[in-house]
């Protein structure tokens, strides 16, 4: 026997099954609707076991919302201008939205919503809470860098909503691509520079 210490694995077993997890609901998100998903499929395809699952997520909504967390948590550049931070921010939104996550975030989403009896921001997934924090910031710098900047409340409704709005109906604009026209029609609607 030798004396010399193991060595940790970086992330440990804990982060290596949350990853293999998360890659399986992706995977399984890709091939069938959210509303045939269950936890026993998601096991199988991750070879975690369905206790595990059970154990840390609770529920499949308890998962989808992990999943929607982890890729909502990235943070957000100043680049120095709004115009840029608010297409930066609007295009990450987007490719959440088209990608593999943006059904989930909608189905975590109206679940929260459904389930609840709160009409505020408290039961948002704290990356998502993160999200709206980090657009705040976004147009708080532009104000003191003094350009005009326009409320969260135009931003969600004149971005954002539209970006939701086609996942949801399959209309136009979609994706990234919509993103420069969109922040064009909020510039230009609410006067900002």
């Amino acid at each position: 026997m030798t004396d010399q210490p193991t060595a940790r694995r970086p992330g440990g077993r804990t982060a290596r099954v949350r990853a293999d997890v998360h890659q399986a609901v992706e995977e399984l998100a890709r091939t069938k609707p959210l509303s045939e998903l269950t936890l026993a499929q998601v096991a199988e395809r991750s070879g975690v076991h369905l206790g595990t699952l059970y154990r840390r997520w609770k529920t499949l909504d308890g998962l989808l919302l992990d999943v929607v967390d982890e890729h909502l948590s990235a943070p957000m550049p100043d680049t120095g201008t709004l115009r840029e931070d608010l297409e930066r921010y609007a295009r990450r939104a987007a490719e959440d939205v088209a990608g593999p996550v943006g059904k989930m975030l909608l189905h975590t989403l109206v679940a929260i919503r459904l389930g609840g009896d709160d009409d505020g921001t408290d039961k948002l997934p704290p990356a998502l809470r993160k999200r709206f924090a980090d657009l705040r910031a976004v147009l708080d710098r532009a104000t003191a860098r003094g350009e005009t900047a326009p409320t969260v409340q135009e931003v969600f409704e004149i971005v954002l909503a539209p970006l939701y709005a086609s996942l949801l109906f399959g209309t136009e604009p979609s994706g990234p691509k919509a993103v420069g026209p969109l922040v064009d029609r909020l510039m230009h609607l609410t006067g900002t520079t």
